[in-house]
């Protein structure tokens, strides 16, 4: 055979070993979400891979065997090359054998492998037009070499038979949203983050504080329930007697003020008015919580703790907001970033909506509010100025009543 000839083959084994080594790469390397993507609209190339990768063992098994064949074929023909060359020189064959290992790894492996990593679309599709026909052509050799693999996988404890697709748990997920800024804004991330904390948050995490809830005492003059009525802001108001534990139901206002301006309006027509009051354990999650105020139609409730006391106070819009967040409430009034990178921050606000309006991860699992959290990290009430390092994040302390803490002032961190 002439040289020209074996050069000839030599460089068609090299530019095969470039290809089975680059489609191997890039087989192994593609998202596996997009690929199936491109299933589901059915693009051809994606349909071939995606039923390659069904078996992965069989796909290697076949790759394996013939990048292996066309190695050493080249390795045969470049010592028979150099045998031709230099007959007389002993060391040839050594020579040939270091010449031939750089070539094919800058050439045969390196290269295409990078290339394949980089854009795995490019090679993956059109190796699986020729990899599909040539399994049916081989399958018997592979189908023999994965006998004895599939055996000692066995022994380790893998079944290569069952199909294992990657699968996303919550973390990883809230990792890709998270990382997905150039394609969504801001507040879409931060609603699907919302959705995807609804199964471990509860109406605790989310309710309005007890000594927060603004409501009737029935035990009040009906001047002072009136002008109460007349300049609430919210649409339904607790109505009690003395103690929001001692509740009698809730008013809503739209029917309240059509009778409050008549002459016999009195407290027992505010009683007439009542709807009865739901009562909700603090335990419920979010989304169980969303359903049932659908199925009974009703949008607020009280939050119990396991004695009955009432802890809180939650509606329809509060769960919702762990959705939509900002889109409904004006997140700023609670966090405001300053112009030095620092957060002014009322120490009221929970710290589920604080994580979100920073992407901070404060524990949530002990007190809901920040006030809680600091009270319970210092085990007392911090005098206003002083400077704690809470949870990793560094913090100082603005302002406070007698009991709680009011203002605090998130420093950048170093």
């Amino acid at each position: 055979m002439p040289l020209s000839m074996l050069f000839g083959i030599l460089a068609l084994m090299l530019i095969l070993s470039a290809f089975f080594a680059g489609s191997e790469t890039s087989l192994m390397s593609l998202n596996r979400y997009r690929l199936r993507h491109l299933v589901k609209l059915k693009h051809p190339g994606a349909v071939k891979t995606h039923n390659l990768l069904k078996r992965p063992d069989r796909l290697l098994g076949l790759i394996l065997l013939c990048n292996n064949f066309v190695n050493n074929f080249a390795a045969s023909i470049a010592t028979v090359i150099a045998i031709k060359l230099y007959a007389n020189e002993e060391s040839i064959i050594a020579i040939a054998t270091g010449i031939l290992t750089i070539v094919m790894l800058i050439c045969s492996d390196v290269t295409p492998k990078t290339l394949a990593a980089i854009k795995p679309e490019l090679l993956a599709f059109p190796a699986a037009w020729i990899y599909t026909p040539l399994l049916k052509i081989l399958y018997p050799v592979v189908g023999f070499i994965n006998l004895f693999v599939n055996l000692l996988l066995r022994i380790v404890g893998v079944d290569v038979k069952k199909n294992y697709y990657d699968t996303l748990n919550k973390d990883e997920l809230k990792s890709i949203i998270t990382e997905a800024e150039s394609l969504m804004p801001i507040r879409y991330q931060k609603m699907l983050l919302g959705i995807l904390d609804l199964e471990s948050a509860t109406v605790e995490d989310i309710m309005t504080p007890r000594n927060e809830i603004v409501g009737i005492d029935l035990e009040a003059s009906i001047e002072d329930i009136i002008e109460r009525i007349k300049t609430s802001p919210h649409t339904q108001l607790a109505v009690y007697k003395k103690s929001i534990d001692r509740i009698i139901g809730f008013l809503h206002l739209r029917k309240a003020l059509i009778e409050v301006n008549n002459e016999d309006f009195d407290k027992q027509s505010i009683i007439n008015l009542l709807s009865k009051p739901v009562f909700i354990p603090e335990s419920t999650p979010v989304h169980t919580q969303m359903l049932k105020f659908k199925s009974e139609k009703v949008r607020i409730g009280l939050v119990v703790d396991e004695y009955g006391d009432v802890q809180g106070l939650v509606t329809l819009d509060d769960l919702l907001q762990e959705i939509v967040g900002e889109l409904i409430t004006d997140d700023t009034t609670a966090a405001r970033v300053q112009n030095d990178g620092s957060y002014l921050v009322d120490a009221n606000i929970t710290v589920r909506e604080l994580n979100r309006i920073t992407q901070w991860s404060l524990p949530t699992e002990g007190p809901k509010t920040l006030n809680g959290l600091i009270i319970e990290f210092m085990e007392t009430i911090p005098e206003p100025g002083i400077s704690i390092n809470l949870h990793g994040y560094p913090v100082e302390i603005i302002k406070r009543d007698k009991n709680t803490v009011k203002l605090v002032k998130f420093l950048p961190k170093k």
